[in-house]
């Protein structure tokens, strides 16, 4: 049965592929890796071309991950979401302190969710055979938030570790106005667009 290596941590981006009824494991870095220093931004850098140049980065380093660990070549999905206001990076908070200023400035605003993802194979030389990218943009406007508003969702934990201080299938939930794009993409993996890139490496979605 054919199967993909997914190179996330995410659980959103797991369950979304067992949505689409794909067979993956895991291919994750180890300490030997600085997977860290692949999402520092260049100066000036706008968010589409910063989210798909990360996510180009993640799969050539999950590519070579798969090679130098000797594991069976199959296709790897690597995927990176970035939420932008205006043409700022709003990306995940350092502490509560960051997290409430993030979310402070998306209150009453309409900022963009661009989510990236690519699959990549090797050949049996292990020399990169096929690589696919696709991107999704979304928009996401959230109600005016108070500070307590903002304190509390802070003090849920939530935010943290999430690219723009929110999970839109938590409890942030209940303070978005309004949606127009994909709820996949915003959570961290658009189906539509992740089915399209399977179907070209040969999977039936």
């Amino acid at each position: 049965m054919k199967f993909i290596y997914l190179a996330s941590q995410s659980p959103r981006r797991r369950q979304l592929l067992e949505q689409l009824g794909i067979r993956h494991e895991l291919l994750l870095a180890d300490d030997t890796e600085d997977a860290e220093a692949l999402e520092v931004m260049l100066p000036n850098e706008a968010p589409r071309a910063y989210v798909q140049r990360v996510t180009s980065l993640k799969l050539a380093a999950a590519l070579d991950r798969m090679q130098r660990r000797g594991l069976p070549f199959a296709p790897v999905l690597c995927s990176d979401t970035t939420v932008a206001l205006g043409t700022t990076i709003l990306g995940k908070p350092d502490d509560a302190k960051h997290a409430a200023r993030i979310l402070g400035s998306l209150s009453g605003q309409t900022h963009r969710v661009l989510t990236s993802v690519a699959v990549g194979t090797l050949s049996q030389a292990g020399k990169p055979l096929k690589t696919e990218q696709a991107l999704s943009v979304s928009k996401v406007r959230f109600a005016p938030l108070t500070r307590t508003q903002i304190q509390s969702y802070v003090a849920s934990g939530e935010p943290m570790g999430k690219a723009g201080a929110y999970a839109v299938q938590g409890t942030a939930a209940a303070y978005i106005e309004h949606i127009s794009g994909s709820y996949s993409g915003i959570m961290g993996l658009p189906m539509f667009e992740t089915a399209q890139l399977l179907r070209a490496f040969g999977f039936k979605v």
